[in-house]
């Protein structure tokens, strides 16, 4: 059964000659809740609360620990698990379908935080006897075993909410809107980050040891319980309608077999896809560098606090400032995936170069754990911190950009599920490996020179991606996994004609 709001209204053609259903959007307040951008923010303030608290403390370096060879391993199990489960997320998307899939992937949030903990903190006693939170690392060093297990349990979790992200705020925006909502989102997620660290700063105002104090973690995990309970209050997807009228093409629900079939059709259909792979494998690579080789190596916990509020609001500055470009009406859809690329490729070397005259003046063996660590009163202060600035920015840029070619790609919700997978499970894998290297003590120069020679190559990588793939405008061609159920459509009905031919044959015969 239908209401009023979702009444055919209209059918337009494309310039190829495809038809396409216009529909009535709801008025009133129902048409504010289930309107896009009012979603897409719902969908920001999931991850400003779950993601973004756990950026908050990650950017402290170290997770907020005098010593952050835990957390570094900790942070490498989130992400090893985030890269194997986020290749398969987006099947589990598409069989479960997005909401659901974005109600699982906050659970493991508030395990994570909670595993820094020192109090017993029983938290949804109905859910797996794991998720139970309890132990500090500040106070209990052998529980270090349980933050690791916590950020192993993060990764599986994590890879289906990010993937039932990408998949909704890419499919809820009209072509000419995705930078847009892209930069929506990403200026929301990355304000939890903003507000998780004034929590941190404010906190540790007062302190110049090198590790946060308990109270930290406490606020932050309160926030991160309440990032839970958004997804239950959000709109279906197969009830929302786009701005242009058009209604949003939500998962088939196939069977498990034709979702991993999926998979491989996705890249059959455009293997141009590969070229992004080592764009998404930079796109977590540089945090390892910049928070725990950079921030938490050369400055104080009071330091490092305002170091993080800086780089996280900083982001929302760039996600802004490249959705402009990404979605100006005055330039066809190719320039404009041309100019983000350079701005990238500007951007990467002003910083690299920066952070190379920094990086050539210490070590691991320079800078020993009880060091007296730089402070936010220091004469130096003010021009490393400007760096911090600009990463946040590039970092912004390079995860937005990426997304806006993921979407550039297709406007099949299916098909951006699988491709929002593969980015995050790559991305992940990058990131795993990097932690770990960090763990076992590699040395910051080979790091940050390996981290200089990633960020190059995913821009090299990308350009024939954009000179032979990215179009002005998404054609039926281009959606693979529309193209597979049409053929497969037609085929039954090739059948059934032939069925009909003999049947009519056989009342010839004498």
């Amino acid at each position: 059964m239908t209401t009023s709001s979702d009444e055919k209204r209209s059918g337009s053609s494309t310039p190829d000659g495809d038809v396409v259903s216009v529909y009535e959007r709801p008025k009133g307040l129902r048409g504010i809740y289930y309107h896009p951008i009012t979603q897409v923010v719902m969908l920001g303030f999931v991850c400003f609360l779950c993601p973004g608290m756990f950026n908050a403390l990650t950017g402290l370096g170290g997770g907020g620990q005098v010593d952050p060879t835990t957390s570094a391993n900790s942070t490498c199990a989130v992400y090893a698990t985030y890269a194997f489960f986020a290749f398969f997320s987006g099947t589990v998307n598409n069989k479960i379908g997005a909401k659901r899939t974005l109600l699982l992937g906050t659970l493991g949030y508030a395990l994570y935080v909670g595993s820094y903990l020192q109090v017993f903190f029983p938290f949804v006693r109905t859910c797996i006897i794991l998720m139970s939170i309890y132990s500090a690392i500040n106070i209990h060093p052998d529980a270090g075993w349980f933050v690791v297990a916590s950020g192993a349990i993060l990764g599986v979790t994590a890879a289906f909410l990010w993937t039932a992200q990408g998949s909704l705020m890419l499919s809820y925006c009209t072509e000419a809107q995705k930078g847009l909502f892209i930069s929506i989102f990403w200026a929301i997620f990355n304000l939890g980050a903003v507000v998780g660290s004034v929590v941190s700063f404010g906190q540790n105002f007062r302190s110049t040891t090198n590790g946060v104090s308990n109270g930290t973690y406490v606020g932050i995990l309160i926030l991160t319980i309440l990032g839970v309970t958004i997804p239950l209050l959000m709109a279906d997807p197969d009830k929302m309608i786009r701005t242009d009228g058009t209604r949003v093409v939500v998962a088939r629900h196939p069977s498990w077999k034709s979702e991993f079939y999926g998979l491989w059709v996705a890249i059959i259909t455009d293997p141009m896809i590969l070229l992004l792979f080592p764009m998404f494998w930079a796109s977590n690579y540089f945090y390892t560098w910049q928070f725990n080789d950079y921030n938490s190596a050369l400055f104080n916990i009071r330091a490092r606090s305002l170091n993080n509020f800086m780089y996280w609001l900083s982001q929302i500055a760039g996600s802004l400032l490249i959705g402009l470009v990404l979605d100006s009406k005055r330039l066809r859809r190719r320039v404009r995936a041309f100019s983000g690329w350079t701005i990238l490729l500007v951007m990467t070397f002003i910083v690299h170069v920066w952070a190379y005259y920094y990086q050539r003046t210490y070590t691991r063996a320079s800078i020993p754990t009880d060091a007296q660590k730089m402070d936010i009163y220091d004469p130096q202060y003010p021009a490393h911190i400007w760096l911090m600035i600009f990463y946040g920015l590039l970092d912004a840029m390079w995860q937005t950009t990426s997304f806006w070619l993921i979407g550039a790609m297709s406007n099949d919700t299916n098909k951006l599920a699988i491709y929002a997978g593969f980015y995050h499970s790559i991305q992940s894998a990058g990131a795993a490996g990097v932690w770990r290297m960090d763990a076992v003590g590699f040395s910051y120069m080979n790091i940050f020179l390996s981290t200089w020679c990633l960020v190059v190559a995913g821009l090299v990588f990308a350009f024939p991606m954009i000179y032979l793939r990215i179009r002005d405008t998404t054609v039926l061609e281009d959606e693979g996994l529309i193209q597979r159920d049409q053929e497969l459509n037609i085929k039954v009905k090739e059948i059934g004609m032939v069925e009909v031919e003999v049947d009519e044959s056989r009342k010839e015969l004498p």
